[in-house]
């Protein structure tokens, strides 16, 4: 089964910033991105980031967005938290994005990510269809 690490290095009250890493069954690194979450804001649904933990990814159709998307059981009090394509924190309601580098696209003063969506399709490579995943998540 493989193991997906979100390691936050950034974690404010307006976002988390963390660099997302997939590694296999031989704990191999096999894929590297950035991520980004919303803030956090004590586990408050649709609006903070999730707790540090360890939790089950179950690969699963979206209605939302229309195709499969990982979702992250176990948040304690949350649903529908997936890891879906977005540049913004303020595009996430407790979700989490990944992407290429960390920037300021829209100058407001925090960094989002690029190219989330070829990022993402990235991800879903390196995961291989696998059903089942654990996620584990940690502040630095």
């Amino acid at each position: 089964m493989k193991i997906i690490n979100i390691d936050r290095d950034i974690v404010t009250e307006s976002q988390s910033l963390g660099i997302c890493y997939i590694n296999d069954s031989e704990g191999c690194e096999i894929f590297n991105s950035q991520s980004i979450e919303r803030g956090w804001l004590d586990n408050q649904s649709r609006i903070s980031c999730i707790p540090t933990g360890t939790y089950d990814v179950r690969l699963e159709y979206s209605n939302r967005f229309n195709t499969d998307l990982y979702e992250i059981y176990g948040v304690v009090g949350r649903n529908e938290c997936k890891f879906h394509a977005a540049n913004y924190s303020r595009q996430l309601n407790g979700c989490i994005a990944l992407g290429k580098n960390r920037v300021d696209i829209d100058g407001d003063g925090f960094k989002d990510v690029t190219s989330s969506k070829a990022t993402m399709a990235l991800f879903h490579k390196a995961m291989n269809g696998d059903k089942k995943a654990v996620l584990v998540v940690r502040n630095l």
